[in-house]
């Protein structure tokens, strides 16, 4: 039975789609059967990441009212055999989705993958507390910037207040996922270090993804950066903080800036 995983922010633009695409492919690629799925109706990015655009036929709105079933809407990832993409409507609106058609969605893909990763619009509305709704983890996505960490924190309380978990008296295993790090930046006070998010959040790290250009050209492509070049730094943030999803001790490479290049130190803080 899956693994339900929502990547949320309180901010747009922190990198949720890009994140939900790449550790998506990156657990694919260890041969665990994982759908990704979209929850932001009327914007529908992550079939774009996904390089999936042209194959959408039917979508989560369809599924949900019945219009479809949960096989026609799925789209199998071209490069790796075991990632599926169920992509949101881009014509609707978050009110065409409801609880009791998402419950079913949600119970249909856990009987079918091992992991589900729900991308979930920015905020609190409604698309948002639906998409976290069955979550076993939270992906909480920022940036090293106080206005990104502020609306995270009040995320963290949605998750601890209204997901199925929360009121059933449970614990959303919440993780902290820090993107676009650039530690010139964070040296130079024009950023929060690492450690002043860790302390404002408290919630175990997850992984660092540095600011790359990897990342822009990856999207642009329309391929999970995971896979798209394997070597370089974001790429190799993503499949690590995959492996931690998975239960490994795996230490957390926070980038550093030496004369010559990136260089990095190492933070056990993801347990």
């Amino acid at each position: 039975m899956a693994k339900i995983i929502t990547v949320t922010s309180g901010k747009g633009g922190v990198g949720k789609t890009t994140t939900t695409a790449a550790i998506g492919a990156a657990l694919a690629k260890t041969g665990d059967r994982v759908a990704v799925v979209d929850f932001d109706v009327g914007l529908r990015n992550l079939d774009l990441v996904m390089g999936a655009e042209r194959r959408v036929v039917y979508d989560l709105v369809n599924v949900v009212q019945g219009d479809a079933k949960l096989q026609q809407a799925l789209i199998k990832d071209k490069r790796v055999d075991t990632l599926f993409l169920l992509p949101a409507s881009q014509t609707r609106d978050k009110d065409a989705l409801t609880e009791e058609g998402v419950d079913t969605v949600i119970a249909q893909l856990r009987d079918q993958f091992d992991w589900v990763i729900c991308d979930s619009p920015a905020g609190i509305e409604r698309g948002a507390t639906l998409a976290m709704r069955h979550a076993d983890i939270a992906i909480v996505v920022t940036n090293p910037e106080v206005s990104s960490v502020r609306d995270s924190d009040r995320i963290v309380g949605i998750l601890d207040a209204k997901t199925l978990k929360a009121i059933r008296g449970e614990t959303v295993d919440k993780r902290l996922l820090l993107t676009r790090y650039d530690p010139a930046r964070a040296a130079r006070g024009d950023m929060l270090k690492t450690e002043d998010v860790l302390e404002i959040l408290s919630i175990p790290l997850l992984g660092i993804i540095p600011e790359s250009g990897d990342v822009l050209k990856a999207s642009n492509l329309g391929v999970p950066v995971s896979i798209n070049d394997p070597a370089s730094p974001p790429a190799r943030a993503y499949m690590d903080a995959a492996r931690r999803l998975k239960g490994e001790d795996v230490a957390v490479q926070v980038p550093t800036e030496r004369r010559g290049g990136l260089l990095g130190k190492f933070l056990r803080r993801a347990a």
